[in-house]
């Protein structure tokens, strides 16, 4: 499956607007904890980016799309695919 073939995919998985609401606010949170981190130096917190941002997607997929994460199935298509605009 190429990039193409899996955003169509990835669409599919997003489909509930709370779900899409959820994955823009851990969107936000991720950059706005990252520019903490290089405003700061607290490069040992580099490490927790993933774990800013996924209870944010994930939460949406089980609690309001019923389905599992794109990440799961291909993490580097799934964050490709996060930040095309269609």
């Amino acid at each position: 499956m190429n990039l193409k073939e899996y955003y169509k995919y990835y669409l599919t998985l997003h489909q509930h607007p709370k779900c899409r609401l959820l994955h823009f606010v851990g969107q936000w949170v991720t950059i706005l904890f990252t520019i903490f981190i290089l405003y700061n130096w607290y490069w040992f917190l580099i490490p927790l980016i993933p774990f800013v941002i996924y209870p944010f997607a994930w939460s949406g997929h089980y609690f309001f799309e019923g389905n599992k994460p794109a990440a799961f199935v291909n993490p580097l298509y799934a964050k490709l695919s996060s930040t095309q605009s269609g």
